[in-house]
């Protein structure tokens, strides 16, 4: 399922089973995958820990898996269902004690989601907007062990219209300057958006997340990996 602005009201379902997705996206070249529990993300909990689990048995490649981990218990059952990397977002702002507590005894197993409306951190499913600058959040939680991020601008999330390239560069910079790294996701619809992204040339940024147009079919894995790669 993909949302489109982080808007439950507007969902498109493009498989009856998760886990036909992965094999497929792992069929075509992916490495990893990124897997979001959007009913966790709405309710606070883990909600779908029997489709990631099935995902991150049957996918063989590293699944990195968010929505709903607000606290430790929560973060140490998606670790324990076979997810690489545990990705929090609402907790990162709310309690960066508890993320700076997972990052020192998980790693770099722990990201932190920085997503955002209007260059502000969105939390809660994306559904509460905060004062909290994007830049900041990246910077304060780096200072507290958190080595990975990723950026998620709301406003193009799930519309295929294009990456936003002005605020991916401000939250990059931020990661750099804290000596971390940093996923890219949201707008990407086309192979021309993907080389838009490579070309800014950003230290910092370590990959790209796309959803709708690998469902939709606006190029394949392997293509989107050329086009990154130049």
């Amino acid at each position: 399922m993909r949302l489109v602005q982080g808007d439950y009201d507007r969902e498109t379902v493009y498989d009856a089973d998760p886990v036909e997705a992965a094999r497929r996206w792992v069929g075509q070249g992916a490495k990893a995958l990124h897997v979001v529990d959007l009913d966790g993300a709405r309710e606070g909990i883990p909600a779908n820990l029997e489709h990631v689990a099935r995902i991150c048995g049957d996918s063989g490649v590293p699944v990195q898996c968010g929505g709903g981990l607000r606290e430790a218990r929560a973060v140490a059952v998606v670790l324990a269902a076979g997810a690489e990397r545990a990705v929090l977002g609402t907790a990162a702002l709310r309690d960066p004690d508890l993320i700076a507590s997972l990052a020192a005894q998980h790693g770099s197993r722990i990201v932190a989601a920085a997503d955002a409306r209007s260059g502000k951190v969105a939390v809660q499913g994306w559904e509460r907007e905060t004062a909290t600058a994007v830049e900041e959040l990246v910077r304060g939680l780096a200072a507290r062990g958190v080595k990975r991020f990723v950026y998620t601008p709301v406003e193009v999330d799930g519309t295929l219209d294009g990456p936003d390239l002005e605020g991916l560069s401000a939250a990059a910079a931020a990661a750099a300057d804290s000596d971390a790294e940093l996923l890219y996701s949201g707008g990407v619809g086309s192979l021309e958006h993907l080389s838009a992204l490579a070309s800014l040339g950003l230290p910092a940024l370590a990959g790209v997340v796309v959803g709708r147009a690998l469902y939709e079919g606006r190029f394949t894995v392997a293509e989107g990996q050329a086009a990154l790669c130049g």
